[in-house]
């Protein structure tokens, strides 16, 4: 069956690329991001620009992480009374899958109004300025639904790396290797293709040799500049190819206890390497392994650790993402996190197995889980 692959984003990158805003073509607009965005001033950054060229503007800021669904509910309202040309989003994953979710939903209520969305990162790490996806919680239930549409897709995304200069270290880490697990899980994914595999390719080569310095020092502006683009060159591979069991399992930890998302990746990401290649500390050279094993032999070269054969190779894969982890400050499992007990964490594995097998991401996995191996990747990463 043949296949497709579309960019449906115009992306807008290099120095000042925030001028974009003075050209679009718009009378009002309506700019939507966090509190923390309008008390830092960030939003200055688009509120500026309109006046000057003579945009009116509303400002919803009522976005917080893990959007829940009574704020997209509460955001339609807010376009639809206003009824703004297009949509700014501004700000992390939140922000966008928010803005995303807002502009379907509007358009479902008025089959007349759909608003040009405008998306611009303030981190580096979700992607989702080109992407067709989002993931809204249900607070009550504990889950949390990845919503995918091609028109949920942005019309334009904004990366200009200022916006990224005073990202805080751990924010860098776990935003920098959630755009590595993308990167990788698009990568090894069985809806990967030649045009995704470049994509992530790059990106993942981006990250070996700009995460650490990103993370060291935030006024790199060079590193800063190169992840703010692997994070949207991942973005556009696995918005063509989706991604994995390593998302399927993290949207579930961070419904359940809200461990940030990129954290949550980044400590399931050696154990889903393990898992998928069949491959760990105790393994021997055979004359066959999964067809993953190849891809993560080729990662493992762009991130300068091949190895003697296949097993070492993975083996220092595996150990060169730990090392990432450890160098940037992000505990390797639950327990060293602190943020629930023993107890409470395996009263919900069960259940967190369940909603992982049934997720998304999980579908396109190299390696197809039962939820009894879910279960036991849970257990293995509480220590």
């Amino acid at each position: 069956m043949y296949k497709d692959f579309t960019v449906h984003t115009r992306i807008y990158f290099g120095e000042h690329a925030l001028d974009r805003l003075s050209n679009i073509e718009a009378e009002r607009a309506m700019i939507i991001c966090d509190p923390f965005i309008v008390s830092s001033g960030l939003v200055r950054h688009i509120t500026d620009r309109f006046d000057r060229c003579g945009i009116r503007y509303s400002v919803y800021s009522d976005v917080v992480p893990d959007p829940p669904v009574e704020k997209v509910i509460a955001g339609v309202k807010a376009a639809l009374d206003d009824k703004p040309d297009c949509l700014v989003a501004m700000g992390g994953g939140s922000a966008m899958d928010l803005s995303k979710s807002i502009r379907k939903m509007a358009e479902q209520l008025d089959g007349s109004y759909r608003p040009r969305l405008i998306a611009i990162p303030t981190t580096s790490g979700t992607g989702s300025e080109v992407t067709s996806f989002a993931v809204i919680t249900d607070n009550e239930k504990g889950v949390k639904y990845p919503l995918v549409a091609e028109d949920m897709t942005p019309d334009e995304a904004i990366l200009d790396e200022e916006l990224v200069k005073s990202v805080p270290p751990a924010i860098t880490a776990d935003t920098g290797m959630d755009v590595m697990t993308h990167a990788i899980e698009s990568y090894v994914s069985i809806d990967n293709h030649e045009f995704s595999a470049a994509l992530a390719e790059k990106a993942i080569e981006i990250c070996g040799q700009f995460l650490l310095r990103s993370y060291a020092d935030n006024r790199d502006s060079h590193a800063r500049r190169k992840m703010h683009i692997a994070s949207c060159l991942a973005g556009l591979a696995f918005n063509s190819s989706s991604l994995g069991l390593n998302h399927g399992m993290a949207h579930q930890l961070g419904a359940q206890f809200h461990i940030p998302h990129g954290r949550a990746n980044a400590m399931l990401l050696p154990h889903i390497i393990e898992f998928n290649s069949e491959i760990d500390k105790h393994s021997r050279s055979k004359t066959a392994y999964p067809p993953c094993v190849r891809k993560y032999c080729t990662i493992a070269r762009t991130l300068g650790v091949q190895n003697l054969n296949e097993v070492t190779t993975i083996r220092a894969l595996i150990a060169y993402m730990e090392f990432m982890l450890k160098e940037m400050n992000i505990p390797l499992s639950i327990s060293e996190m602190g943020v629930v007990s023993e107890g409470e964490y395996m009263a919900r594995v069960d259940a967190m197995a369940e909603a992982a097998l049934a997720d998304a991401c999980t579908a396109t996995n190299p390696r197809y889980p039962t939820k009894e191996e879910i279960v036991t990747l849970y257990r293995k990463l509480w220590k």
